[in-house]
């Protein structure tokens, strides 16, 4: 039978009627007064209502979090504080596809190597400022700078000049061809900010987003309050926000389970089915791009072999690390990045299986009867990193491979193991657009290319797909790089995860992004109480 915190999720989500929910509450022996009020409070969901304080505890949080665009981090707080308090050229839609925000349109011409976007009018900054076409300018040109530090830098390696054509139109000009550079300008970095003469000042908060920050310490609390002017008519529909650092998950279970916030990221998988039996706490989760790896270095010994590759990739067993490390909260990889919900995601490959048979097959075709190798593990990686290597030891010695785990310390793991050691672990996010998730993770010259890729083909395919206005000649490229990556890259992607949270019962929202956690983290502008 159907437990109680799934029926309520079956009626959040509308799939089951008001007065069946009832009949299986009662079969279940809910009480009526229990069902009816969640049932009254779900029924709501169609018509927002204005009004409340949304109050949320997030796992992450560093007293070296900053609010300079340049070293903006991706972590959930800032990532929630960066769309509470700014605005971009484009917004992605719960379709997964781009939509006008600051931009009313766009254009691109010359092979997609000009594109101009035309501005909406009347939009206000916080300091009461008109946004112009010098404020874009001035804002994607704060991260283009000889000395600048800012992660968006990369995604502008091919942007010659961007430059105001009038007060409401800015004109990009490329370097090479790019039919996903809408996408590619209204990236998290690219916030648009108020200037003065042709400069930005982040320090005096000047942005156009749906909050107004009022309070910010780092690591431990921010505060806004409702933007008066905000351009999108009716949003955002709370009054106020408050984001609490809270990094220990049992203890922003507690803070959700005893009112003290109204809503959870990064729940606790090993527990998330006790927080979902709480008759006031709703459990979610949204099917999306992150991804865990295990990556080689294609260019060290062994992993300069790709047969050594293959029988690695053969020698795990995905299926049983999404039930064990997570908890069910997820599906198998393909080793490559692209997630089911991609248009761009080639479900025709063959789905790689555990198959030790075929492992050792590659391993002689290597020359070796067996194979003995270290992979460096922490569970800053992601949660439970160095539990999945333990299991694919076991799974590796049916193949007669040996895995040492080696397990690194937690502090310093992303600058002392990740792209340091022959073979670790990492996740990603993933990205909207495609061509940037290749271009940060694969492209041969990528800062962050994890596996040393260098595949010829691939690199030719990657530069074609990237300036193709034909969408459907751009997905046969995509599904061509996708089983490149699979076949020859050093790259071991077991699983995606999903993102798991957790709210009151009286939080609404509508149809949720999956891109990121937490309805792409923008939930304070979507979402509303009941």
């Amino acid at each position: 039978m159907i437990a109680w915190h799934q029926l309520k999720n079956t009626l959040s989500n509308g799939q089951v009627s008001r007065r069946r929910f009832l009949q299986q509450a009662s079969a279940l022996g809910v009480s009526a007064a229990v069902a009816g009020t969640f049932a009254s409070g779900a029924g709501h969901a169609a018509s927002p209502k204005p009004g409340g304080r949304i109050r949320v505890g997030l796992a992450h949080g560093s007293t070296t979090d900053s609010l300079d665009p340049a070293i903006a981090g991706e972590n959930g707080f800032m990532g929630v504080l960066n769309y509470a308090n700014h605005n971009h050229l484009g917004d992605v839609g719960n379709s997964g596809v781009l939509e006008p925000e600051l931009a009313e349109s766009w254009e691109g011409t010359n092979g997609a190597t000009q594109w101009t976007f035309k501005l909406r009018k009347g939009v206000e900054f916080h300091n009461g400022k008109t946004m112009d076409a010098q404020d874009v300018v001035a804002s994607i040109n704060y991260h283009r700078g000889d000395d600048s530090k800012s992660a968006g830098k990369p995604m502008l390696a091919d942007l010659a000049e961007v430059k105001a054509d009038g007060p409401e139109v800015v004109t990009f000009t490329l370097k090479a061809g790019n039919a996903d550079f809408p996408y590619t300008i209204s990236e998290q970095y690219f916030m648009i900010l108020a200037s003065e003469d042709g400069q930005i000042n982040w320090q005096d908060r000047a942005a156009s987003g749906p909050f107004v920050l009022q309070e910010f310490e780092p690591g431990v609390r921010a505060f806004f309050t409702k933007n008066p002017n905000y351009f999108k008519e009716g949003r955002p529909y709370f009054d106020e926000l408050e984001m609490l650092t809270i990094a220990d998950s049992a203890a922003r279970s507690n803070a959700l389970t005893t009112g003290s916030v109204d809503l959870i990221d990064r729940v606790d998988l090993k527990t998330a089915h006790l927080l979902a039996r709480e008759d006031n706490v709703r459990l979610e989760e949204t099917e999306g791009m992150l991804h865990y790896t295990f990556p080689m270095l294609g260019d060290m010994a062994p992993f300069d072999n790709n047969d050594v590759r293959l029988a690695l990739k053969y020698a795990l067993d995905r299926e049983k690390l999404v039930q064990t490390i997570l908890y069910g909260h997820g599906s198998v990889g393909n080793d490559h990045p692209i997630s089911k919900i991609s248009p761009h995601h080639a479900s025709h490959l063959e789905q790689r299986q555990y198959d030790p048979d075929k492992a050792k097959f590659h391993l002689k075709r290597a020359g070796l009867d067996s194979l003995s190798v270290s992979i460096h593990l922490a569970d800053a990686a992601f949660s439970g990193a160095v539990d999945a290597g333990v299991l694919y030891r076991e799974h590796a010695a049916k193949a007669a491979i040996d895995i040492n785990v080696v397990r690194e310390p937690s502090d310093g793991y992303w600058s002392n193991v990740w792209l340091k050691k022959p073979w670790c672990a990492s996740y990603w996010l993933g990205r909207v657009s495609t061509d940037a998730l290749l271009q940060i993770t694969y492209a041969a010259d990528a800062e962050w290319n994890e596996t040393h890729f260098q595949n010829q083909r691939f690199n030719k395919l990657l530069s074609e797909a990237r300036a193709e206005f034909d969408e459907a000649k751009r997905r046969e490229m995509y599904f061509e790089i996708q089983e490149i990556i699979r076949t020859d890259s050093g790259q071991i992607v077991p699983m995606f995860g999903n993102y798991v949270f957790a709210s009151s019962s009286k939080l609404q929202h509508g149809d949720m992004r999956g891109d990121r956690d937490l309805d792409g983290q923008k939930f304070s502008e979507r979402w509303w109480f009941s």
